[in-house]
Order: structure tokens, then sequence, then C-alpha cells
């Protein structure tokens, strides 16, 4: 017997995963008329659009026959040249066949999950995370295990715990460990040091592969870099992806991984032809004479501008009992309410009050979340930040449960 429609031949993956959300479902937030706080988008004003017409331009004059061509011409190549500049200047030594270009960082992770993921493999990531990502997991038939983040980033203490208890009764482990060690999504907190060292002990030990999402970590206001992951990794056992989303603009859907040189040529293999050539002609273009070590710069100073008046507002109109995480970098603040709140209900009341935001529940692979939220300071303007904050403040004044207090005026 024939039957309708095709969406019996889908894959079980698709199958099993067709009723839950996806990455983009939180956009219809956009139409909201309220401050923006939802968003990790750049600011207007930051987009260099004069300076990307201008590369264009010079790149056709340059390269007419070949810069729309497939491939792209020279201009094209020499990106890879631009990444590995950039790479060395964070403390990592690698060689352009070392660098496997992609059509953004979600493809980069997608790209990577392709070459390591078989579907039930297992995935540990930072809880909570980048929703981006867990949805790519998913997608891939991965399962997903989440371990806590504090303040210093991913607790490798309570990982090593776990991977030794599994090691101990003959348990497999994870496949690959995803985390963002800088200013992390969505709570805006950063790895310590010697975290980075013994998660790298602990892919050795126990045979993983670390994946690397560094999309924030030229974007630092206070305090001093710590090395990438890569740069401390002397085993390959690290994966690291990296865009031009945040510091040039997010609609160049660029990215890259970075890897060792057999692992990025399977890259190159299974996703090949994934990246614009004209896109990767204009980047190279736009990155010559330091112009993008100068936009960096002045992206910091607006983002920080951004940052001190988000958190000065949630120190100034935030109730006592609310607690929030305080970034040196990137682009988020989480907030922590009170036991008893339900963001995701509280999200129309927000909206109605004039503010938006992403409720917690969105970055969890389980069902936790409840009362945390993410603010973005990137997108709006210094003043709306504040406006945003005191609506926020309004609203979970009429409908949060007072508590004793324990989380103080910040965290």
């Amino acid at each position: 017997m024939t039957q309708h429609g095709i969406e019996h031949l889908f894959t079980d993956t698709v199958r099993d995963t067709m009723g839950s959300g996806v990455y983009g479902d939180w956009r219809s937030i956009q139409n909201a008329d309220a401050v923006p706080l939802a968003f990790g988008f750049p600011y207007p004003e930051s987009l260099p659009n004069g300076e990307l017409v201008s590369a264009a331009e010079s790149l056709l004059a340059a390269e007419p026959d070949r810069a729309l061509q497939y491939g792209g011409g020279d201009r094209a190549a020499g990106l890879r040249d631009v990444i590995v500049d950039r790479a060395r200047d964070r403390g990592i030594d690698c060689s352009t066949d070392a660098i496997h270009l992609t059509n953004g960082a979600t493809r980069a992770i997608d790209t990577v999950c392709r070459v390591f993921l078989e579907p039930g493999d297992e995935v540990v990531v930072e809880a909570p995370t980048f929703m981006g990502a867990l949805g790519i997991f998913r997608n891939h038939g991965a399962t997903v295990t989440g371990v806590d983040v504090d303040e210093e980033g991913l607790d490798v203490d309570a990982l090593a715990e776990d991977l030794a208890a599994r090691a101990e009764r003959g348990a497999p482990g994870p496949k690959l460990v995803y985390t963002i060690p800088d200013f992390q999504n969505p709570t805006g907190v950063t790895m310590a040091t010697d975290r980075r060292e013994l998660l790298l002990d602990l892919a050795e030990t126990h045979d993983f592969v670390v994946l690397e999402d560094d999309p924030y970590g030229r974007l630092r206001y206070d305090g001093v870099d710590r090395p990438p992951l890569k740069a401390l990794d002397s085993a390959d056992r690290t994966v690291r992806i990296n865009t031009f989303s945040k510091t040039i603009a997010p609609g160049v859907r660029t990215g890259w991984i970075v890897a060792d040189e057999r692992t990025a040529a399977q890259f190159d293999r299974i996703d090949a032809g994934g990246e614009p050539s004209f896109t990767r002609g204009l980047i190279d273009t736009y990155c010559a004479d330091g112009r993008l070590d100068r936009a960096v710069s002045r992206l910091c100073e607006g983002y920080e501008e951004r940052r001190d008046r988000m958190l000065a507002s949630l120190d100034a109109y935030m109730p006592p009992d609310v607690g929030w995480s305080e970034p040196s970098g990137g682009f988020f603040v989480w907030i922590e309410f009170p036991d008893g709140t339900d963001t995701e209900a509280m999200l129309p009341e927000a909206i109605d009050a004039g503010v938006t935001y992403l409720p917690g529940s969105f970055f969890y692979a389980g069902d936790d979340g409840d009362r945390f939220a993410r603010l973005s300071f990137s997108h709006a303007a210094p003043a709306a930040i504040e406006d945003g904050i005191e609506a926020l403040a309004r609203t979970v004044s009429d409908g949060v449960p007072s508590t004793d207090g324990r989380l103080g005026r910040g965290r």
C-alpha cells in the first residue's frame, strides 16, 4: 500500500527529533516591540559596511576573472594564511594544511560531528551551553550529557570524577567534550588555566576529542588572555573552531577549524566546497593593512561600554535575591533568579514590560534552567540596555517569589 507523503522516509534521527525545538525557533522574539536583550548580534554601528564595499571593489578590480569563479583567486587562497597568523597570535603553531574553512561556526561544529560521531556516541557539554550546538549534536543522534559550569568555567574536577568512576566499572566514555572556554555562551564565564590543562590530560587518558569553540576570545574587555586549549595541547586532542562573525559581521558566514593536518584533511574531504570563494577573497582583502585589528579594538570599546551599562543597571534595579555573572568579555550575562521562577513562562510578561531575553532552559540538554536567563549586551544601545534592565526588574518584582537572598547582588 502506497503511503501518502514522504515523512516515513525520513531518517530515524529526524523522526526522533521532529517534536523538539530547533536552533532559530527563538527568532520570533525578534519582532517584539521591546528592548532586544535576547540576541547575540553585533550592534548595527559596528558593522563595517563601507570598508567591506571598498574591499569588494578592490578584490574585483584585482581579480576580475577569478574573484567570482569556482575556487576564487589568490585572495581567496590567502585567507588561510591570515588565519594561521591570527592563530599564532594566540600561541597556536599551525600550518595552512591544518585549517579547514567552513560556512560559519555552526557548519564547523556540524563538520566535526560528521567526521567523529556515530549515532549513539556520547558528547559531554557544559551545562548550560550554546543551544545551536545542542541541536547539532542531537541531529547526529548523539547522547548529550551535561557537566556543570561555575565561575571558573567547566567543572573539570566533576568530569574527572565521573570519568574515573566509568573506567572503574568498565563503562564507555564520551567521544567528544564540547567547551566554550572564553566568555562562554550563555554564562559569560572563562575557564581557568589549570582546568584547561586538566581537561587535556583527561582527553588523553580517557581517549576523547576536545571540541574548543572560541567565537568570542578576541573580545576581551578586562584582565589577561588565557591560553587557548589548542595552544596547550601537545597530543593533538583538540579540534578548535572559530569564526569571523563576531569580529567582522555575521553575514560573511565564514568560520574555520584548526586541527592536526591528518584530521583537517578529513574535514576537507567530508565538507568539500562548503565555503563561498568570493567571501574568502573579500575577507582576505579586508584584513589587509591591519584593518581587522583596528576594527576589533573599536568593537571592544563599544561592547565594554554596553557590558558596563548592563552590569551597573542590574546592580541598580534588580531585587537583592537575583544574581548574575560578570563577564570579562564576549556578549552575555547569565541571570539567576530565585527558586520557583520560570523564565520561559515569564517571558511574555517581560515583553509586555518592554524587554526580551532568552530563557535558561534553551541552553540545557535536559529539563533544567527554568530560573535562569541569558541577557545579551551586544546589540542594543547603552541607554536602551538600561531601559531593558529596568523593565526586567519590574517584571521580576511583580512575579518572582522572595527568598532568603542567598545570591547577593552579583556573582
